[in-house]
């Protein structure tokens, strides 16, 4: 079912959205960019006359109850953004009386779902690789089940507009679909804009097409670069994660960043970006850092040539030129990681040198761009260029699983 098509007047619905917001030492929002992103989902179902149960994860509990990551806190916020008092049920796994006295128009928040080892699904306090392990493993599974199940039960309709969490197989939001029909389960807007946007790169691209993958390190990013060798034309590769690709053809790389165990990887992918015609492009020079602090002495040196207790730290002006022009030519792009130590001011040039260019490529060129990963979106927040691309996804995990090519569970539950 496709939610513009549904009314949900009369109808009790269940979202899971992604409300794992930042917050200050008390207790105060930072950035309320995942709340306002899920709006759209939840004053639809709101204006039908339909009533909104809202459930989601904030950090990483481990099926402990942690009052610094309870939802309660940010309920004045979610409250403000949707015009609506919205109330708030401290146990969410046994909210019926909360769900059951909720009416059109009303809504209602669960408390932190990962407060329940349930929802993840994994056996705590048990060794991986014992025989125990696999008998707690299964015990968990039919647990989540009957946890996936009680959630169900508080409304008539799912909808899953949490993006972020789309590559999880949790209770909330994959393991629930099982509980609703086809006409009863659906993609929110925001998920639906996300999915349209990972498919026009990976199955609707038009050419040249250009990706940018940046970041430390090689082994997070080697499936992704593998699966994206077969849909581009240039492969940029930047950030800590060259120095792989440098130090396994022969150069020296002083105290950067690198992988050892993961450089014939990297020759491979030399040789296959060869073979498929694809214009693989590395940095050529670097800025350099006598230690990995913002105040480190800087000299810009060749990429090949780092001398010994210095470290790549961002992109040089040159590597970025070579790169702005291949950028500019392209039709596609997609771009995650950055070029440079992105967090320290005096090495944050390059990426925001890239930033600027994916921008000025779309609104110039016409061209269709993806920004995913927390710098790279951080950069296109920073130099206020995030309507100036044409989406900006708000997954990083969920979206790298996507580009790796793998079916994500919280799409496929109701695809």
């Amino acid at each position: 079912m496709k939610i513009e098509n549904f009314n949900f007047a009369g109808h009790k619905a269940i979202v899971r959205v992604d409300f794992n917001v930042p917050l200050d030492a008390n207790g105060n929002v930072t950035d309320d960019t995942r709340i306002r992103g899920a709006l759209p989902t939840l004053k639809k179902i709101l204006s039908d006359g339909g009533a909104l149960i809202m459930m989601s994860h904030m950090g990483k509990p481990k099926g402990k109850v942690k009052p610094e990551l309870s939802l309660s806190q940010i309920v004045k916020n979610v409250s403000a953004a949707l015009g609506v008092e919205v109330k708030f049920a401290k146990d969410a796994g046994n909210a019926e009386a909360e769900a059951s006295s909720l009416k059109g128009g009303e809504a209602l928040l669960l408390e932190n779902l990962r407060y329940y080892a349930e929802e993840e699904g994994k056996p705590v306090g048990v060794e991986k690789g014992t025989p125990e392990y696999d008998a707690a493993k299964a015990e968990m599974k039919n647990r989540q089940k009957d946890f996936a199940k009680k959630l169900a039960s508080y409304a008539d309709v799912y909808v899953n507009d949490a993006f972020g969490t789309a590559h999880r197989k949790h209770a909330s939001t994959a393991v629930i679909a099982d509980y609703f029909d086809a006409d009863h389960k659906m993609l929110g807007l925001l998920m639906e804009k996300e999915v349209k946007a990972i498919d026009n790169v990976l199955k609707n691209a038009e050419h040249p097409f250009t990706a940018i993958i940046g970041g430390s390190k090689v082994s997070s990013k080697l499936a992704v670069i593998k699966n994206l060798l077969d849909k581009v034309d240039n492969l940029i590769i930047g950030g800590g994660m060259g120095y792989t690709f440098i130090k396994a053809q022969g150069g020296k790389i002083g105290n950067s960043l690198h992988e050892d165990d993961l450089m014939p990887e990297a020759l491979n992918v030399i040789k296959a970006a060869k073979e498929k015609g694809v214009n693989l492009s590395l940095s050529v020079a670097t800025v350099a850092g006598d230690k990995f602090s913002n105040d480190a002495n800087r000299q810009t040196v060749d990429i090949y040539n780092i001398p010994d207790g210095w470290e790549g730290m961002d992109a040089s002006e040159q590597s970025v030129e070579n790169w702005k022009k291949i950028i500019m030519s392209s039709k596609t792009i997609l771009w995650n990681g950055p070029v440079g130590v992105f967090e320290f001011e005096n090495f944050s040039r390059g990426t925001g040198d890239i930033a600027k260019a994916v921008a000025e490529a779309t609104q110039k060129n016409g061209a269709y761009s993806l920004v995913g990963g927390g710098d790279s979106v951080a950069a296109v927040n920073k130099f206020g260029l995030a309507d100036k691309v044409s989406y900006v996804s708000t997954g990083g995990g969920a979206m790298l699983e996507a580009i790796e090519g793998k079916i994500l569970p919280g799409v496929a539950a109701i695809e």
